[in-house]
Parts: C-alpha cells; sequence; structure tokens
C-alpha cells in the first residue's frame, strides 16, 4: 500500500527588494520536489504584499514562465487576515518550505506565522531567521563567539541620510578605505556599495539607507570568497566549500541574477587545512545564531591565511544552480533529495518542539 503523499506548501514572493530570486528559488522547489513524496501547493505574495491562491499563483507562474514578467505583480496587500482562503489552504497542508527572501519572510516574520499557525516548516526559527537577517545582531553574536570578522561600525537614522564631517571622520579612524556599506537588513547585495574615498561615501551611505534604518559599514577584505553550506539540527554537518570569483570588483546583485558572469568554482581550490578551518567556523556560526534545517554562510580567506565570516545566510538561493545546493551535490546528495531531506529535517524539528512541556 503506497503512503499518501505529504502536502508541502511553499510560499515565496513577497515585498522585499529580492522578490524575482524567491520567485526563481521556489520554481526550482516546485519542479524538483519527489512527486512520489509530496503533493506541491504554492502560495504567492505579491511585491505589494497581497496573498495569493494556489489557483491565482499558478496563473502568475504562467506568465512568468512565458517571459512576460518576472514577479507575481504588485498589488497592495491587507495583511494576512484579508486572505482567509488562502489560510485555510495553509491549514490544509502538512508542512511548509517558506522561500521568502530578504525582509518580510527570511526574517523572522514569516517563521513566526508558522509557529503560531502550529506548522512545520524548512529552515531556521524565529530568533535566528531575524538574527541572520540583522547583520547588525549578526556581528554581536560573532563577536559573542569569539567567531572571526571584519572590522566594522553601525550608521542609524539620522547619520544614513545626511552623515556629516564627524561621521566620515570616525569611519576613517576607525575602518580605513576603502570599505563597504550595507543595509543592517538585506540581502543579495541590494543597497550594497563600495567606498574608495570620501567623495564617493555620502551617496554610498544614502542609498544602503533607503533600504534600512541602520547601516552597516565594514572593512573591505580581500582574498578568496568562499562558502560552506550547513544541513541539520542538532548535529549540523558542513558541506565542501564553493568559491566565488566575480567579474566585477564584487559580487554584488548584478554578477549574482542579471549577467551570469561570476565563476562559481566547486569544490574551492584551497588547501585542506584552511577548509578544515572553514567548516568547523560554519558550523559554529550555524549554532550560534541557533539555526536549524539549512543556512549558507560565506567567508573570506586572506591572503595570509587567515579567515573571516562575512554573514549566515538563513535562507539561501535555491534554485538548482544556486550554491547551497551544488555544494551538497558536490557531496553526492542530489537537489531533489536535499529538499526530501529539508522536509525531514523540518518535520523533526517540529516534533521534538511538541514533546515538551
Amino acid at each position: 500500500m503506497t503512503a499518501a503523499r505529504q502536502r508541502l506548501g511553499v510560499i515565496f514572493g513577497g515585498r522585499s527588494a529580492e522578490h524575482e530570486v524567491s520567485v526563481v528559488s521556489a520554481r526550482g522547489v516546485m519542479r524538483e520536489a519527489d512527486p512520489e513524496r509530496f503533493e506541491v501547493v504554492p502560495v504567492g505574495i505579491t511585491k505589494g504584499g497581497a496573498w495569493l491562491t494556489p489557483e491565482e499563483t499558478l496563473v502568475r507562474l504562467a506568465r512568468v514562465e512565458a517571459g512576460e514578467r518576472r514577479d507575481l505583480g504588485d498589488e497592495a496587500g491587507g495583511g494576512v487576515f484579508a486572505y482567509p482562503r488562502v489560510m485555510e489552504t495553509l491549514r490544509g497542508v502538512d508542512v511548509v518550505f517558506p522561500i521568502v527572501h530578504g525582509t518580510f519572510g527570511e526574517d523572522g516574520t514569516l517563521q513566526g506565522l508558522l509557529e503560531m499557525a502550529d506548522l512545520p516548516y524548512v529552515g531556521p526559527g524565529v530568533a535566528a531567521s531575524a538574527v541572520g537577517m540583522d547583520k547588525v545582531l549578526m556581528r554581536a553574536v560573532f563577536a559573542a563567539h569569539d567567531i572571526p570578522q571584519a572590522r566594522y561600525l553601525v550608521l542609524r537614522d539620522e547619520e544614513t541620510r545626511t552623515p556629516g564631517d564627524e561621521t566620515f571622520r570616525a569611519i576613517e579612524r576607525t575602518i580605513g578605505y576603502p570599505y563597504f556599506v550595507k543595509p543592517a537588513n538585506g540581502g543579495s547585495s541590494v543597497g550594497v556599495g563600495k567606498v574608495r574615498s570620501r567623495e564617493d561615501a555620502g551617496t554610498a551611505i544614502a542609498e544602503a539607507g533607503r533600504f534600512d534604518r541602520k547601516v552597516l559599514v565594514e572593512e573591505a577584505l580581500t582574498g578568496r570568497e568562499v562558502e560552506c553550506a550547513v544541513l541539520g539540527n542538532s548535529d549540523p554537518q558542513p558541506s565542501p566549500l564553493g568559491e566565488i570569483r566575480p567579474s566585477t570588483e564584487f559580487y554584488d546583485y548584478s554578477a549574482k541574477y542579471l549577467d551570469d558572469s561570476a565563476a562559481l568554482i566547486v569544490p574551492a581550490e584551497v588547501d585542506p587545512d584552511t577548509a578544515a578551518r572553514v567548516q568547523a567556523l560554519a558550523v559554529q556560526a550555524f549554532q550560534a545564531l541557533d539555526c536549524a534545517g539549512l543556512s549558507r554562510v560565506d567567508f573570506f580567506v586572506e591572503p595570509d591565511g587567515g579567515v573571516k565570516c562575512i554573514e549566515v545566510n538563513t535562507l539561501p538561493g535555491f534554485t538548482p544552480i544556486s550554491m547551497y545546493p551544488r555544494l551538497w551535490q558536490e557531496a553526492g546528495l542530489s537537489y531533489r533529495d536535499l529538499i526530501t531531506r529539508l522536509v525531514e529535517l523540518a518535520i523533526q524539528r517540529s516534533e521534538e518542539v511538541r514533546s515538551r512541556a
């Protein structure tokens, strides 16, 4: 007798600047999830925050697949309570793969909704997702756990809108040139800029400040940019390493998603001792944030052999050619089997939580 398939809700799209990336990731999951194990239930969210029924979602995806547009539409949303049909649909799923990148999804908000709904879901929980999205909080956790990282400063509110000479002098004194400015909350290099002189600084800080009230100012590291995928719950395992060699000065949004110019090298061309050190730090960072299921941890291996942790991505890009699944493919775990394993970890974690008083 064949076991009943699990209903796998795939929530994607959303209100962040990474909406289009989320759509690409979700299409990969929907296409490759094992059809003998899962019945996929797609739930899209427009760029304006409107939640779509599975039927509406499929209509929007047909437009994407036809090349008519890259997103799910931009209708303004009315909050989740405005979509009782969608919420009723989610009540009927067994587990959720929340693949909403960026704010209003990857930052703990969607995870909190799923916790309140008592639905198992793939990936880290509320706290880990929130800290993983906020680069300022993440760096405080790194410091508390002795995880090596770049020097940084934090700008807030008025400093991000109209930075003055005092702000510039503080950066020059503490960080020096060149440096990067980044929105504290965001991903896919949206709003990230490199500053080489004071003449560049005001524009770069203002651009980052468009996306968040907090802006991270961070020394520019040199060397090899390597990444490690981590998989598991209480006993997380690191993948082989991958290396990114961007054709531009740094790995920006265009290089990641638009022009396909960066070289992704798997496995990374680093010596075995350095690879082992990066893998150990990846697991340490994963556990320091209290992640679960999956995360991708990014590093710089400096010319002198030093290793600095850049960030933990609690919901990395998940297309079949994205670095996270590619690294596990290098380890012998196919994209389809990786999806299955992540769902198993989600259910396992949910059952463990329910078993506690």
